[in-house]
């Protein structure tokens, strides 16, 4: 039941091809060093476009910074953006708490901050490198820019730590580029003046779409069987409750006529609760995590999708794909609402149920394979760029956090 319609590159290619890295221009007097601050993959994914943006644009000279709070798997999309890595703080420790963590992040970002001198600091999403780049920034004085802006569940602990630290950087960002109209009203509820809230759609469509136009990776998929491209990995979800998971999605696979892909998560904790379930199982194909090309070849030949990622549920619209949320909250409704994607929380039950009617209900799945994508058509990064470049014509690099001295203009209703 194949429905991505789309052929997928059986050939890999021994490095990213000429035409999907960006071509620099050398900086024009007095460019904008713009550091971008990232230290996981879905950061490098989602920041990818924009730097390729800026560095096609003589107005702008942007410096990247990795934390490494997920080093093996950021190491897979480095080469995507173009440009060179300035500095890897290498801060991850087994195991470490957040405390810890977050205290290396500011501390090694403060100092990096103060010896490459930027005049401004872009950090996208609720990771806590996110927070600490926003942090770090803020107590130099340099302003933040925060890519996909605005998201927001309501519940200050899940998902545990994302929803506080993307509140945070909303206090301290001068330009909020929200990726849907739902989460800028989130913003403009919050006080942030409506002139710094900028909706854009969100970049891991264009990063996405980009990508499989290269057509240069590989599907995980080995088999005519249906296709269920499974991710797990949150915090909230780990221990006992990502064990009854795997259970459930074990039970999936004994209906013999699936391929579970599980590109498995770095993280000992998840690890410990997923292999013990689904490793060596017929129907289940566990695989080290894939690079970015091959994830997105994966993602589109895949039938359904079961994540509790972020941006996962933000990619599988954009293809079409019926995706389940194995999450209580979500920050991005928008697909919900659509029909795209159905929060069907924790439960093993639910969940196997839920995976069962999709695969068994060709109407129910045929509604949601075309429900439409909400979160935008490919030119966020543009649209941010753009926006970036018609502040920094007259911008002196000095001024109070929350001023921006310009209208929101060029906003993007990505579901109008």
């Amino acid at each position: 039941m194949s429905t991505s319609g789309r052929p997928v590159s059986t050939s890999r290619p021994m490095s990213v091809p000429a035409s999907v890295a960006a071509v620099p221009r050398p900086p024009g007097p007095g460019a904008v060093r713009t550091m971008f601050v990232l230290g996981t993959r879905p950061e490098a994914i989602k920041l990818a476009p924009v730097v390729r943006a800026m560095a096609a644009s003589a107005l702008f000279q942007p410096v990247v910074v990795t934390t490494g709070q997920h080093r093996e798997m950021l190491q897979q999309m480095l080469g995507l953006l173009g440009v060179g890595v300035k500095t890897d703080l290498a801060v991850m420790r087994d195991r470490q708490r957040l405390s810890e963590l977050t205290a290396r992040l500011v501390d090694g970002l403060g100092t990096v901050i103060r010896a490459e001198q930027p005049d401004l600091v872009v950090v996208q999403g609720d990771t806590t490198t996110a927070l600490c780049g926003a942090l770090a920034a803020f107590y130099e004085h340099i302003p933040v820019a925060h890519v996909e802006a605005g998201l927001r569940t309501g519940v200050l602990d899940n998902p545990f730590p994302e929803e506080l630290n993307r509140r945070m950087i909303g206090r301290v960002a001068r330009w909020h580029f929200a990726p849907t109209t739902r989460s800028a009203g989130h913003l403009r509820a919050e006080g942030v003046p409506p002139e710094q809230v900028i909706t854009t759609g969100n970049t891991v469509v264009d990063n996405l779409l980009w990508v499989l136009a290269e057509g240069a990776g590989r599907s995980a998929f080995r088999t005519d069987r249906r296709k269920v491209l499974l991710t797990l990995h949150r915090r909230e979800n780990q221990g006992a409750r990502m064990r009854s998971m795997g259970a459930a999605l074990r039970h999936l696979a004994d209906r013999g006529d699936v391929e579970v892909v599980l590109p498995l998560h770095r993280s000992p904790a998840v690890r410990e609760a997923l292999l013990p379930e689904l490793d060596g199982h017929p129907g289940v194909r566990v695989v080290d995590p894939l690079d970015y090309l091959d994830f997105a070849a994966t993602l589109a030949d895949c039938d359904l999708v079961l994540t509790d990622s972020g941006g996962l549920q933000e990619e599988a619209p954009s293809l079409g794909k019926p995706a389940l949320v194995l999450r209580t909250t979500t920050e991005r409704p928008e697909a919900v609402e659509v029909g795209a994607a159905r929060l069907v929380g924790t439960d093993p039950d639910t969940i196997l149920a839920a995976a069962g009617e999709l695969l068994d209900d060709a109407e129910q799945y045929g509604r949601m394979a075309t429900a439409g994508n909400p979160f935008g058509d490919g030119r966020a990064a543009e649209r941010i760029v753009a926006r970036l470049t018609e502040d920094f014509g007259d911008f002196g690099g000095e001024g109070a956090v929350n001023t921006a001295p310009r209208t929101a203009s060029g906003s993007y209703d990505p579901v109008a």
